[in-house]
């Protein structure tokens, strides 16, 4: 963008999702009842495998690490969302967006990771079962896990602090609920390039090639499990992988909305982005504790040991 009418800025608006007062007490008891659910159910499946040592394994390791990052990665958006719509103000400040948009991009790129980790778990176990506990130990999950905090760190922190060197126009309205990187860009009056070229590869390093991961791992477990010649092998090999495989086919055909909807600001773009950071990270631990007894078990002993405290 050419550079015209800059100033210093202090804060940016956030336009939401309505402008009707009317509608504010709805979506303010919506958000905070999905914010509610997604923290409380995340919560639960942590404290649930922490406390059984049956659970101590990598695929519980990775999942708890998940439900961490859901947490996160909602809570970066919606409590401000909550205090906007309560104040009846829709400002943040310029420390507070660039601060919202770093830690969504860690959070998400974080859940991108995990993922993709949690697939290649899923591969060696029925792809190699034998070998899981010498190829999955340990020391490789906390080694995946560090890579994983790394990229996204790296990536938001290089991000935020390119955001620091723009200058901003006096247009400081985000048609949007949060923060949204590709709608401040826009607003920039100074060179934006390097931003975007930053993105794009970004969008190929935590897009393309964790989703081609994915892909591949499945295809492989598709094909190991097609092989095995009993029924009954069948499915028990399919149910250690359905919940992942369901969570990863919600959280990319909702993050491929949100990036293949024409303009992020329109009603079918905020749509998008609701089910991506608000709507996935609260079904994730429903879907994980119907799926799976062994979580199922575990979650009951941690109800009823709050039920008992109380």
């Amino acid at each position: 963008m050419e550079p015209g009418n800059e100033t210093s800025i202090s804060e940016f608006l956030l336009l939401g999702f309505s402008q009707d007062s009317e509608h504010q007490p709805i979506l303010f008891g919506l958000f905070l009842s999905m914010f509610v659910v997604t923290v409380l159910g995340n919560l639960f499946i942590i404290l649930a495998i922490s406390s059984d040592p049956h659970l101590h394994t990598p695929m519980y390791f990775f999942l708890s690490n998940l439900s961490f990052a859901d947490i996160c990665f909602t809570s970066t958006t919606i409590p401000k969302m909550l205090v906007n719509i309560q104040s009846q103000s829709k400002s943040i400040s310029y420390a507070g967006c660039i601060t919202q948009m770093y830690f969504f991009m860690v959070f998400g790129g974080m859940d991108t990771c995990l993922l993709t980790v949690m697939a290649y778990d899923r591969f060696v176990a029925i792809c190699h079962p034998l070998y899981y506990p010498v190829i999955m130990n340990f020391h490789l999950c906390v080694l995946l896990i560090l890579m994983s905090w790394f990229i996204s760190l790296t990536y938001s922190l290089i991000q935020s602090l390119l955001m620091l060197r723009l200058t901003f126009c006096t247009k400081w309205v985000i048609s949007h609920f949060y923060c949204e990187l590709a709608q401040a860009l826009t607003l920039a009056c100074s060179d934006t390039l390097v931003n975007y070229i930053l993105v794009y590869m970004v969008t190929g390093l935590l897009g393309i090639v964790p989703f081609s991961g994915v892909l591949f791992s499945y295809i492989r477990i598709v094909s190991s499990i097609l092989r095995i010649p009993s029924a009954d092998g069948k499915y028990k090999a399919f149910s250690t992988c359905a919940s992942h495989l369901a969570v990863v086919s919600l959280f990319y055909m909702t993050g491929l909305g949100v990036y293949l909807s024409s303009d992020a600001s329109s009603w079918w773009g905020m749509i998008a982005s609701v089910m991506y950071t608000v709507v996935t990270p609260m079904l994730n631990p429903f879907i994980y504790s119907l799926r799976n007894r062994d979580i199922k078990k575990a979650l009951q002993k941690v109800l009823g040991r709050t039920l008992y405290v109380q």
